[in-house]
């Protein structure tokens, strides 16, 4: 299979599962507390549990894909997706939803390593951060159309309307699976020596660095969703259906400039790349602590809600740029900085900075930003700055551990 049509069919893949989950997303809250009759703590406990557990289990799913071959592993762990949502057809009590969703979690993070072992193993190193933009393009525009079709079920708010959308994100993993079993069959690693660990990741403490310093600068995913919606209702004199329109403004934002963002991005010889992922992130720090600097003056006194408004829709602006840099530049470090042959299990241990930035996040931004106000938003500016900072460093140390940056790239 050409180059180009790998590319179309991950990106395919993308599409059919990013528009069920936009569907899911914005309705299941909703159905599991009206329709089912679970309370909002039962559901955000469960929800947390799930992807504490689902992070964990990212890590050895990704070795296994390793060990067995991505496109096997990835085929199997997006229909075990597709059940785990299906489930939520019959489900009725809350152990049954705690199953489910614990299932949903792990098979959801497991699914993300092996797809990026996949990637790699298809895509050659020098395109792998311009395809993966694509790809985040691609589920932009899938979770936008899905969140539509969630407003639909939402607007009539039935049982069958809700019920309609968890089989459409379960037919869209099927979907998924059948895409991904049409890629070329990818070599699965060579088997491990006696010497080394099983979990090579979990030794690896430059690769560590790197993964915290991301997970720091992923508090920029429950920034727009969670604070910015109650720092605007709470601080400012803004018109409150600016919280949608921001979030348009960010995912249509996503969709069109992501894939011009990533373009250079680590390109080069190795080192240079390495280098220039770096100053990427750098960038995005400093980037970010302008726009929470903006955020912060929107609560001014003398700003009429137009003014304010103006003000959040720059801060929201500099936020999109700092996110699409940082974006760019971690992607290439990931991978890059990745020994061969075990990109699932590093993959899987990166893409931990995920779930812990959203199970984090809510309650440090929450304390920063709503409780304490304007200093809040300069000291997490001053955290990003300081995090992009040091991933530069960082990357050098994990370039110059015992696997050398080459060896990732062979």
């Amino acid at each position: 299979m050409p180059n180009r049509s790998r590319v179309r069919a991950l990106a395919a893949a993308q599409l059919a599962n990013s528009v069920g989950d936009g569907a899911y997303y914005v309705t299941s809250a909703l159905y599991f507390t009206r329709i089912v009759g679970l309370s909002a703590t039962q559901i955000g406990l469960a929800l947390t549990l799930a992807w504490a557990i689902g992070a964990v289990a990212g890590v050895p799913l990704g070795a296994l894909a390793d060990r067995r071959g991505p496109r096997g592993a990835s085929v199997l762990l997006a229909l075990a997706t597709a059940a785990a949502v299906l489930s939520f057809l019959v489900i009725r009590s809350y152990s049954g939803f705690l199953l489910a969703v614990v299932a949903y979690a792990v098979a959801q993070c497991g699914l993300a390593a092996a797809r990026q072992a996949l990637l790699a193993g298809l895509v050659g190193p020098e395109s792998r951060t311009g395809v993966i933009a694509r790809l985040q393009s691609t589920l932009n525009a899938g979770l936008a159309v899905g969140a539509a079709i969630g407003g639909l079920a939402l607007r009539h708010d039935t049982p069958a309307g809700y019920l309609a959308v968890f089989a459409l994100d379960g037919a869209g993993f099927v979907a998924c699976a059948l895409i991904l079993g049409r890629l070329p069959v990818v070599a699965p690693a060579p088997a491990r020596t006696a010497k080394e660990p099983r979990l090579a990741v979990l030794r690896d403490r430059p690769y560590a660095a790197v993964t915290l310093l991301n997970a720091v600068l992923l508090l920029r995913m429950p920034l727009l969703s969670l604070a910015v919606p109650l720092w605007i209702v709470r601080h400012t004199d803004a018109p409150s259906w600016l919280v949608s329109a921001l979030f348009v403004l960010n995912t249509a934002g996503v969709m069109a400039f992501q894939v011009r963002m990533a373009r250079g991005v680590g390109a080069g010889a190795p080192a240079d790349g390495v280098r220039s992922a770096a100053r990427t992130v750098r960038r995005s720090g400093i980037v970010m602590l302008a726009s929470c600097a903006v955020f912060a003056a929107s609560a001014s006194g003398g700003l009429s809600p137009w003014g304010a408004a103006a003000v959040l829709v720059l801060a929201s602006i500099l936020q999109l740029i700092g996110e699409m840099q940082q974006s760019a530049g971690s992607w290439h470090l990931a991978f890059v900085l990745a020994p061969a042959g075990q990109v699932g299990q590093y993959q899987g241990f990166f893409g931990t900075g995920v779930p812990l930035a959203r199970t984090v996040g809510p309650l440090v931004l929450t304390a920063l930003l709503v409780t304490w106000g304007v200093p809040g938003w300069l000291v997490l500016g001053a955290v990003f700055v300081g995090a992009g900072a040091a991933m530069g460093p960082a990357a050098r140390w994990a370039g110059r551990r015992t696997r050398p940056v080459e060896a990732a790239l062979t």
